[in-house]
Order: C-alpha cells, then sequence, then structure tokens
C-alpha cells in the first residue's frame, strides 16, 4: 500500500459519512469556555475514534472540501490518542490546527498529504459541499449533506 492508497481510503471514509459539525466557527468549547474554534470543528457520523465518539474533522475555508491533511494527537493525561481529519484546510489553517492540539498535556503531530497535483475527486465520492448544502438537524448540531443528497 502506498500513500496514495492511503489517502484514497481517508477520502473514502469522509465520502461515505455524513459531517455533523457540533461545533461551529467561534463557538466555545463545551467546558474549556475560554477557547473559542476558529474554524468549523465536528465529527463523522457511524464511524469510532479513541474517544469513543465519530472521527473528529476540522474544517477551513477553502472552498474544495478535499482531505488536506490529518492531525495525530497523544494527551498522557487523559491516557488518549485520536486522528482528525483536516477538510478543506489551507496550510497556513493546518498549522493553526497543529498549534491548538500542542498545548498543556497534549501533543500532536502533522501529516500532511503532498499528492498537491491530483485531480479534484468525482464529486460522487467526496463531500465538496457549500454552506448552502448544511442542513440542520434540530438538536443544535449542523450537518454536512452528501452530494444528491435530498433536503
Amino acid at each position: 500500500m502506498d500513500s496514495n492508497d492511503f489517502w484514497f481510503r481517508i477520502d473514502k471514509l469522509v465520502a461515505t459519512c455524513n459531517l455533523i459539525i457540533d461545533r461551529p466557527r467561534g463557538s466555545t468549547h463545551p467546558r474549556y469556555p475560554s477557547f473559542k474554534y476558529p474554524f468549523d470543528y465536528g465529527y463523522l457520523e457511524g464511524t469510532h475514534s479513541g474517544d469513543q465518539g465519530g472521527i473528529d474533522v476540522w474544517v477551513g475555508s477553502l472552498p474544495e472540501r478535499r482531505v488536506a491533511a490529518i492531525v495525530c494527537t497523544v494527551d498522557w493525561q487523559k491516557r488518549d490518542m485520536e486522528v482528525k481529519i483536516l477538510l478543506g484546510c489551507s496550510d497556513q489553517e493546518a498549522e493553526e490546527i497543529l498549534k491548538i492540539h500542542n498545548k498543556g498535556a497534549q501533543s500532536a503531530i502533522l501529516l500532511a498529504r503532498v499528492d498537491s497535483q491530483a485531480p479534484p475527486f468525482d464529486p460522487n465520492l467526496t463531500s465538496s459541499l457549500s454552506r448552502s448544502q448544511r442542513g440542520e438537524r434540530g438538536d443544535g448540531r449542523s450537518i454536512l449533506r452528501q452530494p444528491g443528497d435530498e433536503g
């Protein structure tokens, strides 16, 4: 397996799961109110992560919602490790996210995608979504709909 296969599998995971934005940009962390989210933050519905929740996703400002990188985190106090997907993030945004995860007892590394020459993904296999495709769940969380989903 080469690195392109690794990124393809992450793309497929993102493309086949609904992205739930439960912490929109500008909102505060539920346990740490002094922290404001600089970007949309959520998880892939129906997936599993180290914290028993869904796989976490940061969503940047780029219009093409492409997997740009992953951040691997370790928190020695919580005895926890996680992977977070960076979707539609510029290099600068990825660095800002990395800094967030390198504070206190937490440490993180950034694995950036380097196949910048790759063509855009098939819209039927990606979650390239505009803000107008966001739907409300009725529980305060947003769901980013997959292309072709009905309202």
